[in-house]
């Protein structure tokens, strides 16, 4: 009876708004993520990875403070705020690139902003799904959201190279506009009806460089005190290190060991797109199992075999196969954790527990590609990817065994 799946009910019309309007956002910018690569690899490699470099230090660096913030004076305010900036930030971009083109140090700028604006915004938009729908539905309105992410990426990235190869960046940046403007109409009307559309009356320390600090620190403080939550974020730091260097770090060197040809290597992110997508709209559409440990390690699990399967891979299909299966396993982990973490924090701290889950994951994926990297270069790409799974089964493991213990 542990493993019966949730009644499905329907998703508030607020959210569903709330929901597409972020999507189309994020559709946008995935295509202005691909514009910024493509025209920084215009001025060389070393420009293109600084350019990059540039939007992931500023929006890890400050991730936590973002949470603080978010907290701090509600997640809708923080998110309008986000929308807003980022909407005048690709507004000017798209004025300066056609007035005075895309020097390296105008992109390298603009990727700061835009980093530096994730790193307040993600937290806060990663908090409202809390406040929008009644907390049994959290599982599902989740899934939505990662299925409708994953679709968005799948969208975006071909736009934006049709857009920046046809119009150009500032072409591709007024449309991001468009979806940043539409996001920020529908985030105008939306109105929290599952929590207090408003921070409490007592948020916490004052505001100020001493006070965002002990925000973060008493986040920190919040989920190292809770079992379950300090479990979690425990567990998707794991998996992180386990199953995202996969296919975008280890996939390509599996592709060039093997002696495939460069159409093949973009097979295994498709496969694994694709499988994430079905298992969150499975999710979305059926709901999750009961017991969230069971189908976090049931997915982990699912994700190793897919990650020894690619291992072992002799052909560009099979290797798109085991690459779907990693990516269904892995959803399949998102949907049943993500809900532990954001249905486990308090009210007060809901922003900046996904700013802490962003984070160790984060964290662990910076520490985790070097460590394969040297590992696949010294012992080949399948014996880095044999440790992933090895990892990856450990995790899902472990899951299991929290999720007999709490059977009995």
């Amino acid at each position: 009876m542990g493993t019966t799946v949730t009644t499905p009910a329907a998703l508030p019309r607020t959210y569903l708004w709330w929901l597409a309007g972020t999507r189309a956002s994020a559709v946008g910018d995935a295509a202005l993520a691909t514009a910024l690569g493509w025209t920084a690899a215009g001025h060389g490699g070393a420009t293109a990875g600084l350019v990059l470099t540039a939007v992931t230090v500023p929006r890890t660096a400050l991730l936590l403070f973002g949470g603080a913030v978010a907290d701090r004076f509600g997640a809708r305010r923080t998110a309008l705020a986000g929308d807003g900036a980022m909407l005048l930030v690709v507004l000017v971009l798209a004025a300066v690139d056609r007035t005075a083109g895309s020097a390296p140090w105008t992109l390298l700028g603009f990727a700061l902003l835009i980093g530096t604006v994730d790193a307040f915004q993600l937290p806060a938009s990663g908090a409202l799904p809390r406040l929008l729908v009644a907390p049994e539905q959290v599982p599902r309105a989740l899934a939505l959201r990662q299925a409708g992410g994953q679709a968005a990426v799948l969208l975006g990235a071909p736009l934006g190279a049709l857009l920046v190869g046809a119009a150009g960046l500032a072409a591709t940046a007024l449309a991001d506009a468009a979806t940043f403007a539409a996001v920020l109409a529908v985030t105008l009307r939306i109105r929290p009806s599952a929590g207090p559309p408003h921070p409490p009356a007592d948020p916490g320390p004052a505001l100020g460089p001493g006070g965002l600090f002990a925000g973060v620190v008493d986040g920190v403080r919040v989920a190292w005190r809770g079992r379950v939550l300090r479990s979690a974020l425990a567990l998707a730091a794991v998996a992180a290190a386990g199953v995202l260097p996969v296919v975008a770090l280890l996939g390509p060197l599996l592709v060039r060991e093997r002696g495939w040809d460069a159409g093949a290597a973009g097979l295994p992110a498709a496969g694994q797109a694709v499988g994430m997508l079905v298992a969150a709209l499975v999710a979305a559409r059926r709901g999750t199992l009961s017991r969230p440990a069971l189908g976090a390690g049931l997915g982990l699990l699912a994700a190793a075999l897919g990650t020894a399967g690619l291992a072992a891979a002799g052909t560009p299909l099979a290797a798109a196969a085991a690459a779907a299966a990693v990516g269904a396993g892995s959803s399949g982990f998102a949907v049943h954790l993500g809900p532990v973490v954001l249905g486990g924090a308090p009210a007060t701290h809901l922003a900046r527990l996904q700013a802490l889950l962003t984070f160790v994951q984060s964290a662990a994926l910076a520490l985790a590609n070097p460590a394969w990297g040297a590992l696949a270069a010294g012992f080949g790409a399948p014996v880095a990817l044999l440790g992933c799974a090895l990892l990856t089964g450990a995790a899902g493991g472990a899951a299991l065994l929290v999720a007999g213990a709490g059977r009995r």
